[in-house]
Formats: structure tokens, C-alpha cells, sequence
């Protein structure tokens, strides 16, 4: 009897040796090739579920999206029902921002990525939607909690902004994690106020 395949723990094996290969020698080092060697299997397996170098790619974003709304979502969560917008926000860009090692590899496949899209439009196509929604997203807690003041969409094109641009800075080791929250915290401030303080 022929043994059965498992299609999505092959995916899974496949996707975990690109991760690997991209997080340890870079976007540029991730083919077919390559990453069959870390996944141990064939150059032909690997074709077989992903075409092209550009469905890597998505792909490849696609886990380090995946990982990220995970552990989004652990960190909301431990926040109670109703955080504030403010206290929301916060916890989520600070959980995106590679602050340890787990999210440094991932931040270093998903800066990667970025770069690669730059020069193919059509591949960064497929980043648009994401982008609106999390724009979007963004917006309404600052409309929720800013009260007014200021013009919610282009605050969170700002906000979003500083958090990209912390996140670079400390996967090149230019910034020490506290500094990142430090800055952070104070664009927060400046589009809510200060944090009450607990209790």
C-alpha cells in the first residue's frame, strides 16, 4: 500500500527550511536549491509546491504575518476586555517590533521581503490590502482615543512609520530594545497623552 502524503506537513517542512535560510544568509540566498538542502529533501519536491522564487517569497511573508497575528493576538488578549485604545496599540507594535530572537528572524525575512518587492510591483501587490487594513485598523483606535486632535489616518501612517523604522534600527543592532520602547511610548504620548498610571 502506498504511504500517504501529508501535504501540509510537507508545506510545513518546506516553509520552515526557507524561514531558516532566510533569517541566517538573507533573502538573496533563498532557492530552490538552498532550500531544499535545509529541508533535506529534493529540489523537485520543493518545485512541486511552490512554482517560482516569487511564490517563495509570498510565502515566506506569509509565515512571518501568521506569526505575528499570533502572537498579536496572545498579547491582546492577555489584556482584558476593552483595553484602551492606547494601551491596545502599544501592546500590538510592541509585540511587531523585533525585540528578541524570534522576532528579529522574522523581522529580517519580512525586511528582506520589502526590499525585494521594490523592484516587482507585482509581487508587492499582494502587501496592499495588508497595508490598508492595518492603516485602517490603526486609525480607529487613534479616533477612539485621541479625542479629536488630530487627523487619525495620517497619525497612523506616522505611527506606523516610527514603528517600521524602530524595527530597522534594532534588527542592525543600532538601538537597545528599552531605547525602541522609550520612543515608542513617546509618540503614543503624543497622540493620547500620557499612560495613566495603573490602579
Amino acid at each position: 500500500m502506498p504511504k500517504r502524503v501529508d501535504h501540509r506537513e510537507r508545506r510545513a517542512l518546506i516553509a520552515d527550511a526557507l524561514m531558516r535560510v532566510a533569517a541566517e544568509q538573507g533573502l538573496e540566498a533563498v532557492s530552490l536549491r538552498h532550500v531544499a538542502a535545509a529541508a533535506g529533501v529534493s529540489a523537485g519536491m520543493v518545485q512541486h509546491y511552490f512554482r517560482t522564487r516569487d511564490e517563495m517569497m509570498t510565502f515566506a511573508l506569509a509565515v512571518v504575518r501568521e506569526r505575528n497575528e499570533a502572537r498579536v493576538t496572545r498579547a491582546i488578549s492577555a489584556l482584558g476586555a476593552a483595553p484602551a485604545p492606547r494601551t491596545l496599540l502599544r501592546t500590538m507594535l510592541a509585540e511587531l517590533l523585533p525585540l528578541d530572537e524570534e522576532r528579529r528572524a522574522d523581522g529580517r525575512v519580512a525586511l528582506a521581503f520589502l526590499a525585494y518587492t521594490a523592484v516587482r510591483p507585482a509581487v508587492a501587490a499582494a502587501l496592499h490590502d495588508e497595508t490598508a487594513a492595518l492603516l485602517g485598523f490603526v486609525a480607529a483606535q487613534i479616533r477612539a482615543g485621541a479625542e479629536g486632535r488630530i487627523d487619525p489616518e495620517r497619525a497612523a501612517v506616522g505611527l506606523l512609520a516610527v514603528m517600521e523604522g524602530l524595527g530597522i534600527y534594532l534588527l542592525g543592532g543600532h538601538y537597545l530594545p528599552e531605547t525602541a520602547l522609550a520612543a515608542l511610548d513617546t509618540q503614543l504620548d503624543l497622540l493620547f497623552g500620557p499612560e495613566p498610571p495603573p490602579g
